[in-house]
């Protein structure tokens, strides 16, 4: 018997070593790819190719990495909303492209496309503390821009770009009109155990369960469940339920965490929407719940708290299907 219960301890335990040793090796490995497999880390296309007028745009973060971004307008003089884009975890801002070109098309708006730190032209390597310093160089650097209406920048993310988004909205209250997230995790913490089930008893975040012991190693946590209850901005959740990524109740999660203190939240689900196709399936429904939250939220100016207050109504807050 005892010689059973040692050895299932020493089993665990190796369990718990190789789970670290792999946390600490791969993790950014796991978390940030910015080159897909058979592909190299360059712009396979431009936003000249789908013929949208557009400029390299050159950045400095605050730690001095350089970064490249593409700021396509939708003509010239435009002074609509201008949509700053996170994108997700893999490949680079060129493989949203298609994506970008028709959210012009459908919302009359502007789009600021970031590489973040490691991935496309951009220097450096990828981490959590860099890549929220490079979402501010981005923000920052439109707010200087005199040919763009500076109370109307919506921050739009998509997965990982959800979390990032989150970071900056929260820290920008007077320079951030609104944000979008789109299949956002609540945290990487809890997204450990689903791409790796058996680390689901040592990682986990405060929506999960089990001890929780390598939590310490993990550098790069995201919590977007503990920024999103301090957005003070309107929110846009969108939700795929077929999401074969982010499981759709971390969705419903961030959402319920927003909303208990944010009267500006609205979710909508689309019923067949998986991780990286829910704006082409979600098709005219989809561009339309988005413009109507962009109209209602980013007309030319912030409003402040107290008139948000006034404005809003239960109805802001609930669940559409489309």
């Amino acid at each position: 018997m005892v010689s059973y219960v040692n050895a299932l301890l020493y089993g665990v335990g190796g369990i718990v070593v190789a789970g670290m040793a792999l946390l600490v090796a791969f993790q950014e490995r796991l978390v940030y790819v910015p080159v897909l497999p058979g592909l190299t880390k360059s712009y396979p296309i431009t936003p000249a190719r789908l013929r949208l007028l557009y400029e390299d745009v050159w950045l400095r973060s605050s730690d001095g990495t350089k970064l490249h971004a593409w700021f396509i307008k939708l003509f010239p003089d435009s002074r609509g909303p201008t949509i700053l884009f996170f994108q997700e975890n893999a490949g680079n801002i060129a493989h949203r492209l298609e994506m970008v070109r028709i959210m012009i098309q459908k919302l009359q708006c502007n789009v600021f496309m970031l590489s973040y730190r490691g991935y496309g032209a951009s220097d450096g390597y990828p981490s959590q503390h860099g890549i929220t310093q490079d979402a501010q160089a981005a923000l920052d650097h439109l707010m200087e821009r005199t040919d763009i209406d500076t109370s109307q920048i919506v921050v739009f993310g998509r997965s990982l770009g959800g979390a990032v988004g989150a970071v900056l909205t929260k820290n920008n209250p007077e320079k951030v009109a609104a944000l979008i997230l789109e299949n956002t995790f609540t945290s990487i913490l809890d997204m450990a155990g689903v791409l790796l089930p058996f680390l689901k008893w040592f990682i986990g975040g405060k929506t999960g369960n089990g001890p929780k012991i390598l939590n310490f190693v993990v550098r790069s946590p995201w919590s977007t469940i503990d920024v999103i209850g301090q957005v003070k901005q309107p929110i846009l959740f969108i939700s795929g339920l077929q999401d074969e990524m982010v499981p759709p109740i971390h969705m419903k999660m961030l959402y319920a965490k927003a909303a208990a203190h944010n009267r500006q939240c609205s979710f909508v689900e689309f019923p067949t929407g998986m991780h990286m196709d829910t704006w082409l399936t979600g098709g005219d429904h989809y561009w339309r719940r988005v413009q109507q939250f962009m109209e209602q939220h980013a007309s030319g100016k912030i409003r402040d708290e107290s008139n948000s207050r006034n404005d809003d109504t239960d109805a802001s807050k609930k669940v559409a299907v489309e």
